[in-house]
């Protein structure tokens, strides 16, 4: 594939009076983990909607693998796996019936493939559906969204109701290992440490709009969190270059910068303060300074 798998052009979206996405636009080139990030109600899963052909876009475009998910379903879905936050599977299935099924739709499934997934996640052929937990239903979306070895994985809040042992190490060897064989994911998740560990890119969504969509290791790169002590104790937070936002009291203050360091330097030395903590700023951070919270 030399296109993008996933192209997004100025899509928004309205319910009513809610505007659900503003002038979103996005980009995932071949072979990554892109991570979708932002709080609950931000417009993640009314995104990823978009991409499965659920909303047809009121205003801008949706591509994915250069097809028009709306027009094309057939063409697109039968290369996405997809897990959604919901886990809306069929309670009255066993887990093999729900394996059975799914296989029927897609000519590529590994039924080995399947199988190993099925003892990974500790599931058994003769449980269903509906006395499953959270964390086992979770377990058994991934598995089918998994066995037909999808161009394109889409996750919907992955992690939740997964316990700690399975989110860290299960879902991201299977998140690595996808990407890792030349194909896509694309996962959403508030939880920033995680989307941290595994993501290639991130995409910020704060209030329907995208604030900040680049290469993980450049957004780390060009944040920076710097603690400043001045000499005396300053009445209100300090004006620096390039500061997106501020927190302290007195005489100390942390700033977290976007990677201007030399001009915030010079500024820092001009007033009479000094430097006495500088390091990189975690995703977490990066995130609350630019969405404004």
């Amino acid at each position: 594939m030399s296109e993008n798998v996933v192209e997004v052009r100025g899509l928004s979206r309205r319910f009513g009076k809610t505007t659900a996405l503003d002038d979103v636009s996005l980009s995932v080139r071949p072979g990554i983990v892109s991570g979708l990030v932002g709080e609950n109600g931000a417009g993640k899963t009314t995104l990823i909607k978009h991409l499965l052909g659920l909303f047809k876009a009121q205003t801008g475009s949706v591509r994915i693998f250069g097809l028009d998910p709306v027009k094309d379903p057939v063409g697109v879905l039968g290369r996405i796996g997809y897990l959604s936050e919901d886990r809306d599977l069929p309670d009255w299935m066993r887990i093999g019936e729900l394996m059975s099924y799914t296989q029927a739709f897609y000519p590529n499934w590994d039924q080995a493939f399947a199988e190993q997934l099925r003892e990974t996640f500790e599931l058994s052929e003769r449980q269903r559906i509906k006395s499953l937990s959270r964390g086992q239903r979770a377990r058994a979306g991934l598995l089918v969204a998994l066995a037909h070895r999808p161009d394109l994985l889409v996750l919907d809040e992955p992690s939740s109701g997964l316990d700690p042992i399975v989110r860290r190490d299960i879902l991201a060897a299977i998140i690595r290992t996808v990407a890792d064989e030349g194909r896509n994911v694309l996962f959403s998740s508030h939880l920033l440490e995680e989307v941290e560990r595994v993501a290639d890119s991130v995409t910020m969504i704060h209030e329907g709009k995208v604030i900040l969509s680049d290469d993980l290791s450049k957004i780390i790169a060009a944040h920076r969190l710097v603690t400043v002590r001045f000499k005396e104790p300053q009445t209100g937070p300090p004006k620096l270059p390039g500061m997106l936002s501020v927190s302290g009291e007195g005489h100390e203050w942390t700033v977290m910068c976007n990677g201007e360091i030399e001009r915030l330097k010079k500024a820092v030395a001009e007033a009479g303060a000094s430097i006495v903590e500088d390091g990189p700023a975690s995703l977490d951070d990066i995130f609350v300074a630019h969405a404004g919270d």
